[in-house]
């Protein structure tokens, strides 16, 4: 139960993250469309603020790919888990203590930052059962 508990948890981050690749290949028009429904005020077209986009959209890309390869061999890179929860964890706190100082609308921030502590919270709560599993999966 909290190895499949966990691998949903891995796929949700994994997603979550992953989802970031759209910064990389949506035309900027089309991107600043999106960041505009998610409440981001007037955009200029500016040709760093492109590359900005571009540069965040591979770095969250690549935090879904770590979060994938956890999730496709969680026993090999299981000393990563931890890790990776605790680093969910530390962002979540810089969301929120940058979007309470900022004063940001409760939507997206509070979901972003809902996401990464609950990542980072159920990784660690789960943990202690995936090793007692695996304990008595070893056993027989």
């Amino acid at each position: 139960m909290y190895m499949r508990l966990q691998k949903i948890i891995l796929a949700v981050a994994a997603l979550g993250w992953g989802i970031a690749f759209l910064g990389i290949v949506l035309p900027w028009s089309v991107a600043v469309s999106a960041l505009n429904g998610l409440g981001a005020g007037a955009i200029p077209n500016d040709p760093m603020l492109d590359y900005w986009l571009r540069m965040a959209g591979g770095g969250f890309t690549m935090i879904g790919v770590i979060f994938a390869v956890i999730l496709f061999a969680p026993k090999k890179y299981a000393v990563l888990i931890p890790l990776m929860a605790y680093l969910s964890i530390a962002e979540g706190i810089v969301l929120l203590i940058s979007g309470l100082r900022l004063g940001l609308p409760p939507f997206p921030f509070w979901c972003d930052t809902a996401f990464c502590l609950g990542i980072g919270a159920g990784l660690l709560l789960v943990q202690p059962g995936v090793r007692e599993e695996r304990k008595l999966s070893s056993e027989c």
